[in-house]
């Protein structure tokens, strides 16, 4: 695994955790965002949920390369999504810039550990 991909995998690990158990928990700054976004709260929670099970897998992954990848995938689809979320509401770019950012270094995750995916756990 590349020095690289620990960097991204280490930050990415670490903004999941917080911004997971902070949705979760039902952190102000979280309960107005989604309500800005007009997404129910339950969503919030849900999504909370996701972000944790993906830094989950990227915490594995520092064991098992292939667990990166998918992880990659799974928090990379989440952030595509909150960038549509934005977008629905019609979010000014500084705005939807963080999911976009986080989205595109999911991208670089995968495409690192791409080679590692079919056998994610060898």
């Amino acid at each position: 695994m590349s020095v690289l991909s620990i960097v991204i995998q280490s930050l990415l690990t670490l903004y999941y955790v917080f911004s997971g158990i902070a949705k979760t928990i039902g952190a102000k700054y979280w309960v107005e965002i989604f309500n800005h976004l007009k997404l129910p709260q339950w969503f919030r929670v849900i999504t909370g949920l996701v972000q944790l099970v993906g830094a989950i897998f990227l915490i594995i992954g520092y064991w098992f390369a292939g667990a990166v990848a998918w992880a990659g995938i799974w928090l990379g689809i989440t952030m595509l999504l909150a960038c549509l979320a934005h977008f629905r509401v019609k979010d000014p770019i500084s705005k939807t810039a963080p999911a976009f950012v986080f989205a595109v270094l999911n991208i670089i995750l995968i495409i690192i550990n791409a080679s590692d995916m079919l056998h994610p756990f060898s």
